[in-house]
């Protein structure tokens, strides 16, 4: 007979704890290598895949025999080495898979405590793994109760409270170490989630009526302007023109290579960039040039708000959402492994049960058949008692187990 390849499920990845920012650009996935990856999956049997592949982190869940297997799969869609990988990664399994996943969604792993932005990122890295039909009940259930956890740490806790995230740092940056902040011309490079908060935390905190925006996609930044007048449109065509009239760059192309370039400013520019793009959308080069000032993702997201003092005092609550809602995931996770193996056991030990009363109801005289029944059923319960603790240890295969009662019980 086969043995059962047994598949355990895994979280491997990169993310600001021990990679930087140029090291999580080269494990960083665009929309259309993060598709290609799960269209592989699944063409490798995988199951239970999905991505995730933010500014802070990339990662990848799901069922594998070895963690090799999904560290394979982010190598080869992105730039980075497998050598590389083994120095600067997380790599999680089963339960310990299971809690860094509420912990992400809860904002606890943010690389500013609390930012809720997480949360919209999960629900499309699921949504996109659905669309290509590599997810399963089980990543269902999970990702279902961390959006329930995710939701009742946002309503029931402060961690999220105040205003703190990548784009508002940005901004804060800017009336920290800019004087006369509001008189200066500011241009706002791409247009997606991180572009779209960082020009409304310009207008909300700030009273500067010279900001400009560019997107690569013409009619997004048309409809985005005519809902906020206090910001101008310029064209694609004019990106060096406008950086030449400019005092600050925000880039937010999320680009998979870089889109503004030595080329692009001119000798001498004194010129401040924040760079909010992962990967890195601002080449190297750029920051050997004379009176440019580059700040990238880490860098801001090192800026302290008194915000964060109340968010550290939330964590210890956020923990226990957590633990509730874990303990939920993993009561039905048993129900739905257990349940066929304690019913098979249950089966081979009611018939073993039948015939042996059947047969000593033949041979004993005044045999009592209800003291025999009540006897056997307290052993039953005990013996499946003592299985249900075999089967809950980790590292338990059920379908091996299973195999092991038809062996040990067949006729």
């Amino acid at each position: 007979m086969q043995q059962e390849i047994q598949k355990h499920f895994y979280n491997i990845g990169v993310s600001y704890v021990k990679a930087d920012a140029k090291t999580r650009g080269k494990y960083s996935l665009s929309k259309e290598h993060q598709k290609a990856l799960l269209v592989m999956a699944k063409e490798k049997n995988f199951e239970g895949v999905f991505v995730l592949s933010t500014c802070n982190r990339t990662e990848i869940s799901g069922f594998a025999a070895h963690p090799y297997q999904l560290i394979q799969l982010l190598c080869h869609f992105s730039e980075g080495t497998i050598e590389e990988f083994a120095t600067i990664s997380n790599v999680y399994k089963n339960q310990e898979a299971i809690n860094h996943l509420f912990r992400i969604g809860t904002g606890l792993e943010s690389q500013i405590l609390g930012d809720y932005e997480i949360v919209g990122q999960l629900r499309q890295s699921f949504k996109m793994a659905k669309a290509q039909q590599t997810t399963n009940a089980y990543l269902e259930r999970l990702l279902n109760c961390v959006m329930q956890a995710s939701k009742k740490v946002k309503n029931e806790t402060k961690l999220s409270s105040g205003t703190t995230s990548v784009s508002y740092a940005a901004v804060q940056y800017i009336i920290k170490n800019l004087p006369n902040y509001n008189a200066k011309n500011i241009l706002v490079f791409g247009l997606g989630k991180m572009g779209k908060h960082t020009c409304k935390n310009l207008a909300e905190y700030t009273q500067n009526k010279s900001i400009c925006l560019i997107n690569r996609t013409e009619e997004k930044a048309t409809a985005f302007v005519k809902d906020h007048v206090s910001i101008r449109k310029a064209t694609l065509e004019n990106l060096e023109q406008e950086i030449e009239h400019t005092d600050v760059l925000i880039v937010s192309t999320a680009a998979s290579k870089p889109t503004i370039l030595k080329k692009h400013i001119s000798a001498n520019k004194q010129l401040l960039i924040l760079d909010l793009s992962m990967p890195e959308n601002v080449a190297k080069e750029v920051a050997d040039l004379k009176g440019i000032t580059l700040v990238n993702v880490d860098a801001l997201s090192k800026i302290t708000d008194e915000t964060l003092a109340v968010r550290l005092q939330e964590v210890s609550t956020a923990e226990a959402i957590i633990a509730l809602h874990k303990k939920e995931f993993n009561d039905w996770l048993n129900h739905r492994r257990f349940t066929p193996a304690i019913a098979a056991l249950k089966k081979s030990l009611e018939t073993i049960k039948k015939d042996e009363i059947n047969f000593q109801k033949k041979k004993i005289r005044n045999f009592d058949e209800a003291q025999a029944e009540i006897l056997t059923a307290r052993f039953i319960q005990k013996i499946t008692t003592q299985f249900v603790k075999h089967l809950k240890e980790d590292d338990t295969s059920v379908a091996q187990s299973l195999q092991v009662i038809q062996k040990v019980f067949q006729p």
